[in-house]
């Protein structure tokens, strides 16, 4: 045992923190106490005071908790942390330049209010938007972090050539003139992929809930090192309410999107009457086989580990789909893509775990090094993972 024991009381006061707080991290499992007394009392060290200062500054750094409890449990790894660090830097720079827009709305709104004796309740409505849009940024950029990890993976140890937004884009089969309706576009990146690709004069709206999203999108395909086209314009609305015409798109695209959404009938409904007569919904998604490889290896080293709150493939995969969609389409053809993945390190099958939307956290918390160490093991054994990918696109007519 450390030399020095304290109290909870104790402990609290040392750390300058009250003791409620010390409370809600051993509930939460960021802190807990090294020792418990015979008597049940928890009992604290210098060494658990230097994780609390961790905790802390990780807190003032703007960090959440389930961040923290992450990059706690990963806390021995130096390229991780870093990692974090700089995606804490750039979520920073996103609020900066969010708040400035905030600034100028403000500003907008103030000399409109000063200039006529009626207030203009759109414009003050897009303050408040603007403000929730703030609020929810963190959450919206730590998703689409996780996302580009798990792009990654695929894009690095895939073995079809052909990678899959420069398939998925062929699928569309786009001819000049034509619109498009992206939904769920995320940060644009089966448009970056295939720019020099476009037909002429092909008119194209990316979409998405997230207004963060939108502003990746707008950034990739037409900041520094982007093309800037005037093809393409950025809407933020909700796939169950499209706020376009009827028949006025000659194609609809939906990347991984479908099975995320919370009334699926209502959303394929909109869909059928964005499309033209002559047009085509592209719309893409898992089968049950998808990454098992992956789920085997977690739940193998704790088989209370649970990748996804509920698998994907069942809500919309490429199983049930054509199911789904048969009375929204007269014509729905299923073309999968082929490929597989040979990972050879380590530490992407991590991160891509670690990137997951399931209980891994959890369960990993305290055990990253023992993890890790497994994970090396069985790579030592292998030489390679082979991870199977059962993906592709449903063309409906």
């Amino acid at each position: 045992m450390d030399k020095k024991i304290y109290t909870t009381g104790e402990f609290a006061k040392k750390a300058g923190v009250s003791v409620r707080t010390i409370r809600y991290y051993d509930k939460q499992g960021i802190l807990k106490p090294s020792h418990l007394s015979e008597s049940g009392y928890r009992l604290y060290t210098d060494g658990d005071f230097a994780k609390l200062q961790k905790i802390l500054t990780l807190k003032y750094l703007g960090f959440s908790l389930d961040e923290i409890q992450e990059i706690s449990m990963n806390d021995t790894d130096k390229d991780y942390v870093r990692r974090s660090l700089n995606l804490q830097l750039d979520l920073v720079q996103k609020k900066i330049e969010n708040l400035l827009v905030v600034e100028r709305a403000l500003t907008e709104t103030s000399q409109m209010i000063g200039r006529t004796d009626e207030v203009d309740w759109k414009m003050i409505l897009r303050l408040i938007h603007l403000t929730d849009m703030e609020k929810s940024l963190a959450e919206q950029y730590r998703t689409g972090a996780n996302t580009s990890v798990r792009i990654s993976l695929h894009r690095k140890y895939g073995q079809n050539t052909e990678g899959w937004f420069t398939w998925l884009y062929r699928q569309l089969a786009l001819k000049q003139d034509m619109r498009v309706l992206e939904l769920g576009a995320g940060n644009g990146e089966l448009w970056k992929e295939n720019l020099n690709m476009l037909p002429k004069e092909v008119q194209i709206i990316l979409s998405d809930i997230s207004a963060g999203m939108m502003q990746d999108a707008r950034n990739l395909l037409e900041g520094d090192g982007g093309l800037r086209k005037p093809v393409f314009s950025y809407e933020v609305f909700d796939a169950h309410q499209i706020p376009f015409a009827d028949a006025l798109f000659h194609r609809v695209t939906a990347n991984h999107v479908l099975f995320y959404l919370r009334d699926l009938s209502l959303a394929l409904s909109e869909v059928r009457r964005v499309l033209c007569p002559e047009g085509i919904f592209i719309c893409s998604t898992y089968g049950s086989r998808h990454m098992q490889e992956i789920s085997a290896l977690a739940k193998e080293f704790d088989e209370r580990i649970c990748l996804s709150e509920m698998p994907l493939s069942d809500v919309f995969g490429l199983e049930n789909g054509e199911s789904i969609l048969n009375p929204y389409f007269k014509q729905v053809e299923l073309v999968r893509y082929q490929d597989e993945l040979l990972v050879n390190q380590a530490q992407p099958m991590i991160d891509y775990i670690l990137s997951c939307h399931g209980n891994q956290r959890e369960y990993l918390q305290g055990r990253y090094d023992e993890f890790k160490e497994f994970i090396q093991k069985k790579l030592e054994k292998k030489k390679e993972f082979h991870i199977t990918k059962d993906a592709g696109v449903f063309r409906c007519r």
